[in-house]
């Protein structure tokens, strides 16, 4: 009777490493699918302008609004690349601290914090793809601008100026 047991109890361990391995795989393949739904999504995504004032000029990005939980949870990851003048935001109804970070992002962002008169409060520069660093807002802010890496220099854009936006009772000048 003993043996039986125990034969059982082997039985299971082994379907277990089975079941195991089976998961680890399902994991690796759920990776690739997110990446190609996120690039149907980015795709597919309804964008909306937003202009950048800075002291070289005004920037036009059409931007995604991530303006959903779900949306912001799962923001730019598995992207595997951002044009200079497209982005996303993630707007806030109330100024808070806001914290964000690259897990599962694969190219580097510039992450604008932008406070409730849409004034930009600070600027995290060329973030480090795939980290789980958190990076705060460092201040009560409303939204969260992603845009590509180091764009931001390149444009001049600065904190203290200025992002038109209907999230901040602005307009883009279209």
């Amino acid at each position: 009777m003993r043996d039986v047991r125990y034969s059982r109890r082997a039985a299971v361990g082994v379907a277990l490493l089975h079941f195991s391995a089976a998961l680890t795989g399902a994991v690796v393949r759920s990776d690739a699918a997110l990446a190609e739904s996120s690039a149907a999504a980015s795709k597919a995504a309804q964008e909306e302008r937003l202009e950048l004032v800075t002291a070289s000029g005004v920037h036009a990005l059409d931007v995604e609004v991530a303006a959903t939980p779900e949306k912001q949870a799962y923001g730019l990851m598995y992207r595997t690349s951002l044009p200079e003048t497209k982005g996303m935001l993630f707007p806030h109804k109330q100024p808070t601290e806001l914290t964000m970070w690259m897990r599962n992002t694969y190219i580097p962002l510039d992450m604008v914090f932008i406070r409730a008169d849409g004034t930009v409060h600070r600027i995290e520069a060329r973030t480090e793809p795939l980290s789980e660093r958190v990076i705060a807002s460092e201040g009560p802010v409303t939204a969260v601008l992603e845009i590509a890496g180091g764009a931001a220099e390149r444009m001049g854009l600065k904190p203290g100026d200025k992002v038109r936006h209907p999230a901040f009772g602005t307009a883009p000048a279209q």
